[in-house]
């Protein structure tokens, strides 16, 4: 297993994150940034992203956010994307997938864009698979949204924020983000 620390994946930098269930999760390098004399970086999967929903044919699919490792619907959402050729990983902070990918098509992307009803704050997502256990039928959803990971930097090695300091440091990322994007 791989170091927690600073990479390089071609010419993007990489950290390996590691939550305290000692799951990891790589990440590219996106921004680098300082505040209040500490650093802090934002970070995106190497792998693909995916969030797990239980569907119904009355109500809208309802997220899942925790699940445990060993749960028969994580087995059982392994072998249909094995069947894609793609391999469920039980990453830090997200579930992911590996392997070739579809783009996901541009005109559909368009479409939900110039929607009237689509809510600006809503996060919009995209089907990988479904799947059936026990009577219950499951998705394994790709957001559509970039997935970004907010980290401590500390000699060299990421370290995920606890709820406090993520809500204080937060607010204060972005701006810097929205300074660096429009300067005066």
């Amino acid at each position: 297993m791989p170091e927690s620390g600073a990479g390089k994946s071609g010419d993007h930098p990489t950290l390996l994150v590691r939550d305290r269930e000692g799951h990891d999760l790589l990440c590219f390098l996106e921004h680098l940034i300082p505040v209040e004399g500490q650093d802090y970086a934002l970070l995106s999967p190497v792998d693909t992203p995916v969030s797990l929903f239980r569907l119904s044919d009355e109500a809208e699919p309802e997220p899942i956010t925790e699940v445990a490792s060993s749960e028969p619907i994580l087995s059982v959402a392994d072998v249909v994307l094995q069947e894609h050729d793609l391999v469920l990983v039980r990453s830090a902070i997200t579930l992911t997938v590996s392997g070739e990918l579809e783009e996901p098509d541009q005109e559909d992307l368009e479409e939900l864009e110039e929607e009237d009803d689509v809510d600006e704050d809503a996060e919009t997502f995209e089907l990988l698979v479904s799947f059936m256990v026990e009577a219950q039928e499951y998705g394994l959803y790709i957001p559509l949204d970039p997935f970004l990971v907010l980290v401590r930097m500390i000699d060299g090695q990421a370290e995920l924020l606890n709820d406090e300091e993520l809500d204080r440091i937060q607010p204060l990322i972005e701006a810097e983000l929205e300074e660096r994007e429009w300067p005066d």
